[in-house]
């Protein structure tokens, strides 16, 4: 469980076998349809149930990634990005939002334990093989996650 940033090299290793784009709403419910699709797709390509601890990975990553786009990420009127890939051994979660000035904190700054939120990248990191974010322009930012297709009794 480790946050990368990509390199050119590596992003050429990620070729999907399947691959998914979709824009929603900058708002919550934006993001929890982004969850509930992502989940389905997953259950779908896979073939894994929804109850897997590779689905449940997948719903709680995007989640925590679609939750920080809208509250963090957004600019009024500007959706987000959810994009699906899945790869040979593992799903890709990737959410693009249009702050790439406001870069998720790293993760080893813990809030204070009477603060009631900002352990979302915690949960990120626990549950993700992989994770990191991308600044491509000007305009966007991407934070992705990736959950291995392993299940519990593998």
């Amino acid at each position: 469980m480790t946050h990368h940033h990509l390199t050119e090299e590596a992003k050429s290793s990620l070729a999907p076998t399947r691959q998914l784009i979709l824009r929603f709403s900058g708002t919550r419910r934006g993001a929890r349809l982004a969850r509930r699709l992502a989940v389905q797709q997953f259950t779908e390509w896979t073939g894994l149930p929804c109850d897997s601890d590779p689905a449940r990975a997948v719903a709680l990553v995007t989640a925590e990634l679609a939750s920080n786009a809208v509250r963090h990420g957004s600019l009024p009127g500007r959706d987000f990005r959810l994009t699906l890939h899945l790869l040979p051994d593992r799903f890709r979660v990737e959410v693009t939002d249009t702050r790439p000035e406001r870069l998720p904190p790293p993760v080893t700054l813990r809030p204070p334990a009477d603060d009631t939120s900002g352990r979302g990248l915690l949960l990120v990191e626990a549950y993700a093989d992989r994770w990191g974010r991308t600044v491509r322009d000007a305009y966007t930012k991407t934070v992705w996650a990736e959950v291995r297709l392993r299940t519990t009794d593998s």
